[in-house]
């Protein structure tokens, strides 16, 4: 059961100057241990204050036929994270009719310039980085933490994104200091990593019924 003063399902997490905190977006169909996973890694390897949960309206490269309404997705990835206290999950997106990953970024960088944002993603994303809406402005807006993921571990290092950014990439030892360096800058965190992806929950829900 969710304490009371959950916030609501757009509401935006708080914020202040100075403060570390992850962005780890994605439209969490459903969220698994392997979200809370990345989101717990990232939060001691990166020595974030924070991590948020952009529980997203869509993802535009996947298709949303089996897309769980935005409430549901919230309030159940809230479960899953097991309403940590440093963990913020949020669909403010939905609320300010944000379609794309820089879109919000733009927002987030403007309205709270002094925060120390980073842009966290799993590795199977880097690998098709290069098809977002405007990656390179992504490279450019915020410092990113890349996390290995199950067969994705070995390839993402030489998608095309990674390769014309690999100029910038920092030492995994490193990596405490992303949040307070200047973009384009990238880290590739190895570690814990966790067999659950939403598709394979989806498939196995379906041939359940």
């Amino acid at each position: 059961m969710a304490p009371s003063g959950t916030p609501g399902v757009t509401d935006m997490p708080s914020f202040a100057p100075r403060m570390r905190i992850g962005l780890f977006g994605g439209s969490f169909n459903p969220a698994h241990e392997g979200h809370r996973l990345v989101a717990l890694q990232c939060l001691k390897r990166l020595q974030l204050d924070a991590v948020w949960l952009l529980v997203s309206p869509g993802n535009p490269l996947k298709d949303h036929a089996q897309l769980q309404p935005l409430a549901t997705r919230v309030d159940q990835t809230r479960e899953v994270m097991n309403h940590h206290p440093a963990i913020a999950v949020t669909g403010f997106e939905a609320e300010r009719g944000f379609q794309y990953s820089y879109q919000t970024l733009e927002f987030l960088t403007a309205a709270a310039p002094e925060t120390r944002f980073v842009w966290i993603m799993g590795s199977d994303n880097l690998i098709d980085f290069d098809r977002w809406e405007r990656w390179e402005e992504i490279a450019r807006l915020l410092p990113m933490a890349i996390y290995a993921r199950p067969g994705a571990a070995l390839k993402a290092p030489l998608s095309k994104a990674a390769t014309a950014l690999a100029g910038f990439r920092l030492p995994e030892e490193a990596a405490e200091t992303l949040a307070e360096r200047s973009p384009p800058v990238w880290v590739y965190l190895h570690g814990v990593m966790s067999e659950q992806s939403s598709t394979a929950i989806r498939q196995t829900s379906q041939s359940s019924k």
